[in-house]
């Protein structure tokens, strides 16, 4: 299967999930969002920025999910690899300060983000919980207080969730550390 950010041809070899092992990698860290909706997009914002100032241990892999992350975790609920942890980057409305970054356990993902359709076509937050528990991998959801998110196509994070970024990719790996 591959999973292409919006607007991508099919040909983003760096999105591919049918590259060998990737479901062994003991870490996925999946960045979630519409690029398309302004601050939306920085779970996809968050993978680009690590790859270019950071560097993932061999048994961690960064995929920019896009709006895909159910068909990646179906693959992971059902296949038989080797990954213990998942992590999901993405960008909520909790009330917080824009820009804010904070993580969840996957219970905790905030009532009104559980059955709406911006995290990405779920009922992902119940795909979730299940993959924790059936399959007893640790789920950590990294949020990023939104300052806004726009009803029509507005490309490009606020200026909140841009200087956001870093604080996100060490939130990240201190996960993978600790998995």
């Amino acid at each position: 299967m591959r999973i292409c950010p919006p607007l991508c041809a099919g040909d983003c070899p760096e999105n591919d999930l049918e590259e060998p092992g990737l479901l062994d990698k003991r870490v996925l860290v999946l960045g979630c969002g519409n690029v398309l909706f302004g601050d939306d997009g920085f779970g996809p914002a968050v993978v680009d920025y690590f790859r270019d100032h950071f560097a993932a241990p061999d048994d961690a892999a960064l995929i920019d999910a896009g709006i895909s992350v159910r068909n990646i975790l179906f693959d992971v609920a059902i296949g038989e690899g080797g990954t213990r942890k998942i992590v999901i980057v993405d960008a909520v409305d909790a009330g917080r300060t824009p820009g804010e970054i904070f993580s969840l356990d996957v219970s905790e993902i905030p009532e009104k983000k559980i059955d709406d359709f911006s995290m990405h076509q779920i009922p992902t937050s119940n795909l979730l919980r299940e993959i924790k528990e059936l399959r007893r991998l640790e789920v950590r959801v990294i949020c990023a207080q939104v300052a806004s998110i726009p009803e029509s196509v507005r490309p490009g994070l606020s200026e909140a969730l841009v200087r956001a970024l870093p604080l996100a990719c060490e939130k990240i790996l201190e996960e993978i550390r600790r998995a």
